[in-house]
């Protein structure tokens, strides 16, 4: 699959490899894992003196040994032996003084794992050297807990020396239309949301399902789900990763809350566990939930957690529950039970997109779901711009004639306090508008 998108982001680096020229530049470029860092760090170097430094969990001498040998096959003259990562950064910024480059390190929390001292090294010849050095250094990682605390803890070595932090993002949903045109100019609606719902637009599920041939729902859902698919096993990969073996809590909060489940009470209640902590982190540190208010009234009392990753909503609804399938080498059964199950799931996706494509395209102050207290009145999607003093209360539906605006301007007579000097608008938005 060919590059897509990326623009702003490139521009930026772009920008910071000119600005590496006179000043020395520190990028962190944070994300999720497989949402293309790798590849985003890469092209923005093009046009640069660069060399890219893979980090691998050896021994510090070996691995030294083999980035030397990178760094000498990318046309950078550093003299002698390194026997210490700290050495080669040293020789490398020495070496910008008189010959900018960029300098790329991918999956730089391993350092971490090699010599818990080397940030500490960096952060050394990084204040002692940046001023007379031109090194346009950019670090990225895959384990994005790691990332945040070597750069975001206040008791870190590197805390702060970074001169910009880069988000990489999901594909929007203008790109996956773009993407799925290129590869099936005829496609359905029906076909972007199947692709939205495997994928939630990280580049890499989107490039395993285009690259075998899927682009129809069909196809992408019996690729997603065959034997050796990379989507089977990426959910567990992804925790592992994060959270280490000791993860049963929170793969069961992330299940429940991919089942419905989703205020904290009730998930206590289902685990008999305290949640507090393990929600924190969750939200905080792993960027993987959060804890929704409802919009306008915000109030706290109501709050309800939900995924913020819609390939994590589709593995902890059928693929973790159904391990025992997959583990028997029994896809079939796994496709044939998500299969089931799709018609009702299909409208909370439809939801979660529709919600993502007005963030992307709308003007607003404002955007989510209304509910109150009993759970009688939920009101799928509300936009409101308090600059325009606008609000637009949306229902979605799956099937356009399924749409009733008078139910739902009954449900929007409970937000007349709310909403008092708004001009509202009622809107029904079905699969036929995405």
């Amino acid at each position: 699959m060919r590059f897509y998108d990326r623009e702003s982001e490139l521009e930026v680096l772009r920008n910071t490899a000119r600005l590496s020229r006179t000043t020395s530049q520190f990028t962190v470029i944070l994300g999720r894992r497989r949402i293309g860092k790798t590849t985003l760090m890469i092209k923005g170097a093009e046009g640069t003196k660069s060399v890219y430094l893979f980090i691998s969990k050896k021994s510090e001498t070996v691995l030294c040994s083999d980035l030397m040998n990178a760094v000498r096959e990318s046309g950078i003259d550093i003299p002698g032996r390194m026997e210490t990562f700290g050495e080669l950064f040293r020789a490398l910024m020495l070496y910008s003084a008189h010959d900018p480059i960029t300098v790329m390190i991918d999956e730089f929390q391993n350092l971490v794992n090699v010599d818990d001292s080397i940030p500490g090294a960096i952060q050394k010849t990084w204040d002692l050297l940046k001023d007379i050095a031109h090194i346009n250094l950019i670090v990225s990682g895959s384990v994005h807990s790691m990332m945040v605390r070597i750069f975001e803890d206040s008791k870190e070595p590197l805390f702060q020396r970074s001169t910009r932090k880069l988000e990489v993002r999901p594909f929007r949903t203008s790109v996956l239309k773009t993407i799925l045109k290129d590869h099936n100019p005829g496609y359905s609606n029906h076909d972007l949301l199947t692709l939205y719902m495997l994928t939630g637009g990280v580049p890499q599920y989107v490039e395993v399902l285009m690259d075998a041939g899927a682009v129809d729902s069909d196809s992408m859902i019996r690729t997603a789900l065959s034997p050796g698919s990379v989507l089977l096993k990426e959910g567990e990969d992804l925790i592992t990763a994060e959270f280490g073996k000791d993860n049963k809590v929170y793969m069961s909060v992330l299940q429940l809350i991919a089942t419905g489940t989703n205020r904290r009470a009730d998930m206590e209640d289902a685990l008999k566990v305290s949640l507090g902590e393990y929600l924190r982190r969750l939200e905080t540190e792993y960027d993987l939930v959060t804890r929704r208010l409802p919009v306008p009234t915000a109030d706290r009392r109501l709050g309800r957690w939900a995924l913020n990753d819609q390939y994590m909503m589709f593995y902890f609804r059928y693929i973790e529950p159904n391990q025992s399938f997959v583990e028997a080498g029994r896809t079939d059964l796994l496709e044939r039970t998500v299969r089931n199950d799709l018609e009702s799931y299909e409208g909370r996706v439809l939801e979660a997109y529709l919600t993502r494509r007005i963030r992307e395209e709308w003007e607003y102050t404002e955007v989510g779901g209304y509910w109150n207290r009993k759970g009688d009145v939920e009101i799928d999607i509300v936009v409101m711009d308090s600059l325009t003093k606008k609000a637009r209360l949306i229902e979605v539906k799956r099937n356009p004639e399924k749409l009733d605006m008078g139910k739902l301007g009954k449900k929007a007579e409970t937000l007349n306090p709310e909403l008092s000097g708004y001009d509202v608008e009622l809107m029904g938005i079905s699969m036929k508008d995405m």
